[in-house]
């Protein structure tokens, strides 16, 4: 059955690539109203933001969404993944800004705030899309492909030349709890030369790093406290992912191999799929299927308690 919370969860802090300060409520919504955002600062016109793919104004730095109107919230990839994670398929998030609080960087805050508040399950079945037939992206030496699965599994890649972060690979079946498990709780990262060239150009105004990044810099992490895993990048590429594609309009029954791909290839990926006849249908999950939906079996004991 789909889900929504049982009460409101509040969040507030900066934005990382804007660096204004954001209150953000997460409410509770009927069943398939599916996930708006709604920017309550601003007092005329359409202020609802579509968390789907079709609104996704593409960035490599973060997940934009825009509406017809050009009112837009950037950076949802981290609370849309806590959201698909938890098995959040209904909510209205209102946000007193243009940019999501990146808080500590990861999505653990958000799945706690979320968990913390609770569940409220609907009556109507969850409405979930199968991907029928392989989907493929390439560009610019990266890759972006969904192949049919029976769950939702993420396949990730990475390499940099940096040596503290250097080739990283990790894959995971995200049914149960996986999400929170294993992945919530890895943060943004970026190198050092990154930092200095977007702060330069007047971006990550919100950064601090140990506190919402982890900072590489050659075959050192900079951060203070260092890493909270030994392949903390590829995981947090993980979240990104799952948090885009939870833009899809429901679950995902289907495998998704990244190799250095970002939230632009991912984005293209969903609209070559939607573009592709018969690549994938939208299904009515059974009691077997919506077992093996994220966040189904998640309890408050295995969420990290770093945040």
């Amino acid at each position: 059955m789909q889900n929504t919370l049982k009460h409101p969860v509040t969040f507030s802090g900066v934005g990382l690539h804007t660096g204004r300060s954001a209150r953000m409520v997460i409410r509770p919504a009927s069943a398939e109203h599916g996930i708006w955002f709604r920017r309550v600062d601003i007092l005329n016109g359409d202020t609802m933001v579509p968390a789907i793919w079709s609104a996704v104004e593409q960035s490599a730095l973060c997940t934009k969404l825009v509406n017809a109107s050009g009112v837009s919230v950037s950076t949802v990839e981290h609370v849309m993944a806590a959201l698909a994670g938890c098995g959040v398929h209904n909510a209205v998030i209102e946000i007193d800004g243009p940019e999501v609080p990146i808080l500590d960087g990861s999505s653990a805050p958000f799945v706690r705030g979320i968990m913390a508040r609770g569940l409220q399950r609907l009556a109507q079945p969850v409405r979930a899309i199968e991907v029928l037939k392989e989907v493929r992206i390439e560009r610019d030496g990266a890759m972006a492909m969904l192949v049919p699965a029976d769950t939702l599994k993420i396949d990730f890649d990475i390499e940099f030349a940096d040596a503290a972060i250097g080739h990283q690979r990790k894959t995971l079946v995200m049914n149960n709890g996986a999400f929170a498990r294993e992945l919530c709780d890895s943060r943004t990262f970026c190198r050092q030369a990154d930092v200095d060239m977007m702060q330069a150009n007047g971006l990550a105004l919100g950064g601090a790093p140990g506190e919402n990044a982890v900072v590489f810099d050659g075959d050192m992490v900079t951060s203070p406290g260092g890493l909270r895993h030994g392949d903390e990048p590829v995981r947090h590429k993980m979240l990104d992912a799952l948090g885009d594609l939870a833009l899809a309009g429901g679950p995902i029954f289907g495998h998704y191999t990244g190799l250095r791909a970002g939230h632009s290839l991912t984005n293209t990926l969903l609209r070559s799929l939607f573009a592709t006849p018969g690549a994938a249908r939208m299904i009515v999950c059974d009691a077997e299927q919506t077992a093996r939906l994220p966040g189904v079996g998640l309890h408050w004991g295995e969420i990290p308690q770093v945040a």
